[in-house]
């Protein structure tokens, strides 16, 4: 089977054949109806000129506008036309002297149709020593048809003509065909010595190779624009992986870790006979190992559906003047532990476009942080706002704020800032990646600043709701 790039060399010469034979063609049957047309043009004027000098003089004998030479074969030496005049019955009256005791043909047929007043043109091809060219026009007296004229000229230069243009439009045609084939190939080949090299380069690419990229032709054509569209695909993947790869990584640490404390406690439990208390302390401890376990679990087999776009929560009109008010009430208690206050500012109602689970969930992450880090005597607001089309709630802190270094990685999975890791504040790190994720699954998004006078500012920007 041919290849591709066979078939489109194939297809292209092909069409440029076709197009230059079908362009040849006309060109040769244009001109040909052209001089054709010349030739009988001139011929039927003479014509006319001694049917008119027949009218003039019909009271005299008809005669040629030159005597006969005499008795020698017809010739075209000194006259390219032959003129004859005949009468009704074909019986020649006068001929041009280059007719010599020939005689144009005059049979029944012309005659017939002469009769009947019509002008008759005719190729004669076994009349002299070239093909001639006749015209026959009816010389009209009155309402009869008394006599005829015919003219006849030579074929030769003609079909000279014809055969010369012939000649040049094979040899322009052939020209043509090789240099558009010639350029046509030189084309496809640099076309597909580019994909080539790019086919050849993604072979090589791989899960370990992904930071490699395929080669750019150099020009911003069609090809040019696929490599890049394939670079920016490749990037996308080589983040992906990336992300994957750091992702199992820390997932792994992060199960390990109290898995191995729980090992640990339940191996110290059975090393010897114990009182019940201790047994029951351990048990204790084990309970929260588990409990942390079945979150994590829980949290990253969610990350795992919103990933897959498994997780689909229809979107409903949520008021989150409401959503806010039954977020602080539930922490309300937690709050005053800390000794931190919980304000909602929202002075006017504003409806998101959204699921009241995962808008419920994100505010419930963010003011869980904001109670984490914030110091007592802080002061924790809620803000609701409405911005064009979209729906503002933000979540803002009195506590150290966020590094400037680590603003980057906020909603990284298992990413956990050092203000965490230095006060051991619980969690695993999945809480803003998860919440960022919900938002984006929702056609909403989360972002993090600092305040002016310090503290950290996290703003959810949801889809308002028009109705």
């Amino acid at each position: 089977m041919l290849s591709f790039r066979r078939r489109l060399a194939l297809v292209h010469l092909v069409v440029i054949v076709t197009v230059l034979g079908i362009g040849a063609l006309s060109a040769y049957w244009g001109l040909s109806r052209a001089v054709h047309g010349q030739l009988d043009a001139a011929l039927l004027a003479l014509a006319d000129t001694e049917v008119a000098m027949l009218e003039e003089s019909a009271s005299q004998p008809p005669h040629v506008h030159e005597a006969p030479p005499g008795t020698g074969a017809p010739s075209f030496a000194r006259l390219d036309r032959l003129v004859q005049i005949v009468d009704v019955q074909g019986e020649a009256l006068a001929r041009s002297s280059n007719l010599g005791s020939a005689r144009l043909p005059t049979p029944p047929a012309l005659l017939e149709r002469l009769r009947s007043g019509e002008t008759v043109f005719e190729t004669l091809s076994n009349f002299g020593e070239e093909p001639v060219r006749m015209v026959s026009v009816p010389a009209i007296q009155g309402t009869e048809v008394l006599r005829a004229v015919q003219v006849a000229g030579s074929l030769d230069d003609v079909n000279n003509v014809v055969e010369a243009a012939s000649a040049l439009f094979i040899a322009l045609g052939v020209a043509l065909a090789v240099t558009v084939g010639w350029a046509g190939a030189l084309m496809t080949g640099r076309v597909f010595a580019a994909i080539g090299n790019v086919v050849q380069q993604a072979r090589r690419i791989g899960e370990t190779s992904l930071d490699k990229r395929l080669p750019h032709p150099g020009t911003n054509d069609e090809i040019g624009r696929l490599v890049d569209t394939l670079n920016d695909m490749l990037e996308r993947l080589q983040h992906a992986f990336d992300a994957q790869y750091h992702f199992t990584a820390d997932a792994s640490h992060e199960l390990r870790s109290p898995l191995s404390r729980l090992r640990t406690e339940l191996e110290l439990a059975l090393r010897r006979p114990r009182d019940p208390e201790v047994y029951v302390e351990t048990l204790n401890s084990c309970m929260e190992e588990v409990e942390r376990l079945t979150l994590l679990v829980e949290e990253l087999l969610l990350l795992a559906r919103l990933d897959t776009g498994q997780e689909h929560i229809p979107a409903e009109s949520v008021t989150l003047n409401q959503l806010a008010e039954a977020a602080v009430q539930r922490l309300e208690s937690r709050a005053r532990e800390r000794q931190v206050a919980l304000v909602v500012d929202a002075p006017v109602p504003v409806v998101a476009h959204i699921g009241r689970g995962p808008a419920d969930l994100v505010l419930a992450n963010l003011l869980d942080n904001a109670l984490k880090f914030s110091s007592p005597g802080g002061r924790v607001t809620v803000r609701i706002a409405k911005e064009g089309e979209e729906a503002l709630m933000s979540v803002a802190d009195a506590g150290p704020g966020l590094r400037e270094g680590e603003m980057s990685r906020l909603f990284d999975r298992f990413f956990r800032g050092s203000a965490a890791r230095r006060d051991g504040a619980p969690g695993v790190g999945l809480g803003l990646a998860l919440s960022q994720a919900m938002m984006n699954a929702h056609g909403g998004q989360i972002e993090a600043s600092n305040l002016p006078g310090g503290g950290a500012l996290f703003t959810m920007r949801l889809p308002a709701d028009g109705t």
